[in-house]
């Protein structure tokens, strides 16, 4: 299966808050850290909204405890006691909300991997949502390719592929996704392996080939032009039975080879029409002629 490598995940680590890009910590090509700081957005006016939040809160405080003492003596209504306390939990909202601005400004990052491109400069205007830097995630790596159609029953989740890369390397990996539909252009299923890079010896992007070992079976080596097709398009041989009737066999391509094709869905000990195929039809009645120049079948 041809393929290439590709990345677990591109990472963009992105501003929750607008502002002008004070510092950044980091440059392509570092290794960070989940959680780890890698850029600030100057705090202007933050500070001073987080100072008045923090003072109006103060103030609600006193205010409702000053009211509690005088409704206990009669002083002040139920009313306004609902009120003070309102304007209370108003001003802590108030309060957390500028203590999360704040925090904004300190932008870290929620996966761990290595700087690339796009980057923000220090004297950017970030907008909300905005990219700071850029993670790229490449442990695991993956491999990705496409399986054919004939192979989708023999290939499952799980499996272990062999992977050998353009540079000459070669990896193990687990089949950990086959699409469950087929390309319909191609006729070809998507097909992901994963790949252990806790090394980071394997880059995206490279054009590399997998080999995946299926079962054993029984299979023959039979000439191309013993092949037909039935009247539903199944591509098969026809064979002679023990009545010296036809019968048409089934098969399944598994590689072609300068010597013929290997297939399997046949019997040892088959006698398959080599010859005049195309002139006879299932359930007639033949006089075969055997060619002992043939075999008729090599185990494999």
């Amino acid at each position: 299966m041809r393929g290439r490598t590709k990345e677990d995940a591109i990472v963009p680590v992105r501003a929750e808050t607008s502002g002008i890009l004070e510092k950044r910590l980091v440059s392509r090509g570092d290794y960070v850290q989940m959680n780890q700081l890698v850029c600030v957005i100057a705090r202007g006016a933050r500070e001073a909204s987080l100072e008045s939040a923090k003072a109006r809160l103060a103030q609600m405080e006193a205010d409702h405890e000053a009211n509690k003492k005088l409704s206990k003596k009669g002083f002040a209504t139920d009313a306004r006691l609902r009120e003070i306390q309102f304007d209370l939990n108003a001003a802590k909202a108030q309060l957390h909300l500028a203590e999360l601005e704040l925090s904004y400004t300190e932008i870290r990052t929620s996966a761990a991997g290595i700087v690339q491109d796009p980057i923000a400069e220090p004297g950017d205007v970030l907008a909300m949502g905005g990219t700071c830097v850029t993670l790229v995630d490449r442990d695991p790596m993956f491999f990705t390719g496409q399986l054919s159609e004939t192979d989708i029953n023999s290939v499952k989740p799980g499996m272990k592929a062999q992977v050998e890369l353009v540079t000459g390397k070669t990896t193990v990996g687990t089949i950990t996704y086959i699409a469950p539909s087929a390309d319909p252009q191609t006729r070809t299923f998507l097909t992901d392996i994963r790949l252990d890079n806790a090394e980071d010896k394997i880059q995206g992007g490279l054009t590399a080939s997998a080999s995946i070992q299926l079962e054993e079976t029984s299979a023959f080596r039979i000439s191309p032009s013993w092949l037909t097709l039935s009247d539903d398009g199944t591509l098969g041989v026809k064979a002679i039975n023990t009545e010296d009737k036809v019968e048409f066999k089934a098969v399944k391509i598994l590689s072609q080879t300068k010597s013929g094709f290997w297939v399997e869905g046949l019997n040892s000990g088959i006698r398959v029409i080599t010859m005049g195929q195309e002139y006879v039809i299932s359930g007639e009645q033949v006089e075969p002629v055997l060619d002992n120049n043939i075999i008729s079948g090599v185990q494999g």
